[in-house]
């Protein structure tokens, strides 16, 4: 396996396939899975929300190990030279021997949470305090290789962005911005790339950690009191791409920060990492359900597919095809030089729930899922997730090894497709 995990450019170093194949097989956990799975050496490493990282063997699905901590594990695995890093809700960040699964060193943040506030969007009763129902991820590390002193970045609840040698946890830095940082770093080019729900996206010196530049996304009165970034940016061709919760993906030039291009998303958040592959961008979107695929240089739209729901799955793209999951429970296969889906499997619990919480075309409606309730209230918010949530939803962006496909479900479960 191959990614530019550091650029986050998305794309696997594995032929790709037109077909999604039958299930070759899948691990249950206790918990949701908003993780995203990292492969090496034949394992599987992702995180739950049951408080465990777990690492699985890639051929068989059987557990090897698992790692308890003291909150979900909704941050991504990152692995470096022999060691598995990664976030909690308990608000340390952890680095872990990946062959037998034991604490290497641990740091403490200022602490972990989900984003909020009284009156979220203006819901009701306006001076109760809410959890974001969308803010799903923790910052997933970024490892800046070296034979003696590599450097593990990560954002945090807190605010800050650290810096720290992986190989015993030290701190060598830390960036403080105005807002909860989840997204995670891109290191590209000696610069450290990031964003903030303070609406800023940051350049970093990557060794020093002091500030090259920031450029501020939109803000709207109200409804962007939460509305910053909460997508991670990617790098390639000295262009950063980032989305953003103001309904617009970004292209910014690396070096300056300088804006290149913007896509207008009509509303809909982008809130994944964009996959860059020959000069165009992939990218999708929340509320408008699609797929995109734009040019790197001009933001032009080259091609798009529509889903059935949120998307919050980013793309990988493996040879021609991209694949990514969507709030539906549905798993998706298409085709970058025509945009055609070239294959769709289904969550077993989207399989047996889908008549009884989506819309009669399939699809994701809010209003319709939620019909005789105020959607003024909070209270009506959370039916609705919960209603989604028995679908299945995949909001784990996937990792693909040897011809299989590998992501995580709300469903709990780590699911392996071959693919053909």
């Amino acid at each position: 396996m191959f990614r530019a995990v550091q650029e986050h450019t998305g794309v696997y170093a594995d032929n790709g396939h037109a077909v999604l194949g039958a299930i070759s097989w899948k691990y249950q956990t206790s918990g949701k899975i908003f993780s995203s799975p990292a492969v090496c050496h034949g394992v599987v490493y992702i995180g739950s929300e049951d408080h465990y990282l777990y690492a699985i063997d890639e051929h068989s699905g059987k557990l090897l190990w698992k790692f308890e901590t003291g909150g979900a594990v909704h941050s991504s695995p990152a692995v470096y030279n022999g060691t598995v890093f990664f976030g909690s809700f308990d608000g340390f960040y952890y680095a872990v021997n990946c062959v037998n699964g034991k604490l290497v060193w641990k740091f403490k943040t200022g602490g972990e949470k989900r984003v909020g506030a009284r009156g979220l969007w203006t819901m009701k009763p306006v001076n109760t305090y809410m959890d974001d129902p969308f803010d799903f991820f923790l910052s997933s590390p970024v490892v800046a290789p070296d034979t003696k002193n590599p450097v593990v970045y990560f954002g945090s609840s807190d605010g800050n962005v650290y810096a720290l040698n992986a190989n015993n946890g030290r701190k060598l830095w830390a960036f403080k911005t105005n807002g909860v940082v989840h997204t995670s770093p891109a290191l590209y080019k000696g610069k450290l790339y990031f964003g903030s729900w303070d609406t800023y996206l940051y350049a970093l010196d990557a060794k020093t950690g002091k500030l090259a530049w920031k450029f501020e996304t939109g803000k709207q009165p109200v409804y962007h009191l939460l509305e910053g970034i909460q997508g991670s940016p990617a790098c390639a061709g000295g262009l950063v791409f980032t989305g953003a919760r103001d309904g617009f993906l970004y292209a910014l030039d690396a070096a300056s920060g300088k804006l290149k291009w913007k896509y207008d998303a009509k509303g809909s958040w982008v809130i994944t990492t964009p996959a860059i592959k020959n000069n165009v961008v992939y990218a999708t979107t929340s509320d408008t359900y699609l797929f995109l695929g734009l040019d790197a240089q001009t933001g032009k739209v080259k091609l798009q597919y529509k889903t059935n729901g949120y998307n919050y799955s980013s793309p990988a793209i493996a040879g021609s095809i991209a694949y990514f999951g969507d709030f539906t429970g549905n798993f998706y296969s298409v085709d970058i030089t025509s945009g055609k889906l070239t294959g769709k499997f289904s969550t077993p619990a989207r399989l047996t729930n889908a008549k009884n919480v989506l819309d009669p075309e399939g699809n994701i409606d809010f209003a319709y899922m939620t019909k005789g309730k105020d959607l003024a209230f909070y209270a009506t918010t959370v039916f609705g997730m919960n209603k989604l949530y028995k679908l299945g939803p995949i909001v784990s962006s996937p990792a693909i090894d040897n011809g299989v496909v590998f992501f995580g479900s709300a469903d709990g479960c780590l699911y392996a497709l071959t693919l053909k």
